[in-house]
């Protein structure tokens, strides 16, 4: 047996290995942060702020469609909080009030009620010629393949509250 092998670690196999902790150690410690930077928004929880918003006064309404704009306070994960303008139909129907999104579900235009004279009390899309009942049900023969979607609504003292956008339940009879 030679004397090199009787010796363990030789002096270049450790400088070897010390370089080798070392510089992982510095690649960890930069890469660690760019990582954190990276998945931390992801990893936070997203979603809107407060739940519903007051829009409009109740006597304000009729049984007419009436387009509201509102703002609301909406929390992103990668840009933080911030206002986003939002807009519905929202019209009486005996006591109950019913807010619509006019975003059109065929492509995403925004919908108009009573927007072509040759379709009264409905509404139209004029992108690409979707229509809806009054209710947000969508006519068929037209794009749309399914119903405008409905805001969640409250009425506390005479105002009109909004919250989140779901599936249309009116159009499906519920």
């Amino acid at each position: 047996m030679s004397e090199r092998n009787n010796k363990g670690v030789s002096r270049r196999q450790f400088l070897n290995y010390c370089l080798t902790g070392v510089g992982g150690f510095l690649a960890a410690g930069m890469l660690a942060p760019m990582v954190k930077f990276a998945i931390d928004p992801a990893l936070q929880k997203a979603g809107a702020e407060g739940g519903k918003v007051p829009v409009a006064s109740l006597s304000e309404i009729t049984e007419e469609p009436k387009s509201i704009s509102f703002k609301k306070k909406i929390v992103d994960v990668w840009t933080g909080e911030q206002e986003t303008p939002f807009t519905a139909w929202v019209y009486k129907q005996g006591d109950q009030v019913i807010a619509l999104s006019p975003i059109c579900k065929h492509l995403g235009c925004t919908v108009n009620w009573n927007g072509d004279a040759k379709y009264k009390n409905e509404f139209f899309c004029p992108c690409h010629l979707g229509r809806y009942e009054k209710n947000g049900k969508n006519i068929p023969g037209t794009p749309p393949m399914k119903p405008l979607d409905q805001y969640e609504v409250e009425v506390k003292d005479g105002k009109i509250l909004l919250g989140e956008v779901k599936a249309n339940k009116i159009a499906e009879g519920a």
